[in-house]
């Protein structure tokens, strides 16, 4: 007999951001429909998805952006049913006080319903005004995250995490950090096979570790970063198998070796170095999931030296060889 789906319900309210809303719902939706066309399996015995849309009030609501959603349920009728997974989406309009108080107390009386419980993005605005995430460590957008600490002092706030799990209760950065939540929810659920197989059917750049900062190095750089640095970290990424000691580096920007690498520290928080080695091993774990990638003409269109000196920085920031990595997160991984 056929399992009954496992409803996802989404929450929003007038002046939700929609990609809160939507992202994760594709990310579900896709899923269920990949394992349903045969092209990825659920985990046996597990159910697949049904994204059920929620709404605070009865009716439609709009977002920011001016889209308008039509909740299946609302909590002001008081008809939203047992659903295995509840996600609340961020906006501005959950730090208004009749919405975020709404949120809160329903959430005191039904959250136990719910296997798990997440928010995305100043989705967590609802959650921590409800006290079920007293003493317990969250993330998100790090535009708010400052002024969440200093709202509710009782929170463990980690600014920079894409996502967090603590027990039954999951919290993202926002935006796009929604759709990784929701694809770990989806590898949680059913491995990571078909929850890499969502990530390549949404094009979705790679599948983001949840501990993984909210700035990618480039960015965090161009972010941080003097004028004449502006253009350095791109040029970087791509020339990662060319020289880039602190020597050559420091031609590139007109300064001595000295005075660049205590500049770039300065920015960077950080030596020249370990900000090398960080953009060639991310760059690494990139290619990795792609189809038909040695390690060893990785390791030299990255920079290593050799394949062994590559295995060996790989096991020590990771703690697993190129070659584990590859066959966890790539269907067809061999190296």
């Amino acid at each position: 007999m056929t399992r009954a789906p496992a409803g996802i319900g989404i929450l929003g309210y007038d002046d939700v951001n929609a990609l809160d809303v939507t992202g994760p719902a594709e990310v579900f939706a896709n899923a269920a429909d990949l394992a349903e066309w045969g092209e990825a399996e659920m985990a046996p015995g597990k159910r697949p998805y049904r994204v059920v849309p929620l709404g605070v009030k009865a009716g439609p609501f709009t977002s920011e952006s001016g889209l308008t959603f039509t909740p299946a349920h609302s909590l002001a009728a008081n008809d939203v049913p047992d659903l295995d997974t509840l996600i609340i989406a961020g906006g501005k309009g959950l730090r208004e006080p009749v919405t975020n108080a709404a949120v809160a107390q329903w959430l005191v009386g039904n959250a136990h319903r719910f296997r798990r419980v997440a928010s995305v993005c100043t989705g967590i605005y609802g959650l921590a005004a409800s006290g079920l995430m007293d003493g317990r460590r969250v993330t998100t957008h790090w535009r708010h995250a400052a002024d969440l600490a200093r709202r509710f002092p009782r929170l463990s706030v980690c600014a920079d995490a894409l996502f967090l799990k603590d027990g039954d209760f999951y919290t993202a950065a926002g935006v796009t950090a929604g759709i990784d939540l929701a694809l770990s929810l989806v590898e949680e659920d059913h491995g990571p096979a078909l929850a890499l197989a969502t990530a390549r059917e949404l094009v979705v750049f790679m599948k983001r570790p949840g501990g993984q900062a909210q700035f990618s190095e480039p960015l965090r750089f161009q972010s941080r970063a003097a004028d004449r640095f502006a253009d350095l970290s791109a040029w970087m990424l791509g020339n990662l198998d060319r020289d880039l000691s602190v020597e050559e580096l420091a031609t590139r920007v007109n300064l001595s070796p000295r005075q660049f690498r205590r500049r770039f520290t300065a920015a960077l928080g950080r030596p020249p170095a370990d900000y090398v080695a960080d953009l060639r091993l991310g760059e690494a774990c990139r290619r990795l999931v792609q189809p038909g990638v040695s390690v060893e003409t990785l390791a030299a269109a990255v920079g290593f030296r050799s394949a062994d000196a590559f295995r060996r920085a790989f096991r020590q920031r990771y703690g697993v060889s190129p070659s584990q990595y590859q066959a966890h997160f790539s269907p067809a991984g061999s190296s």
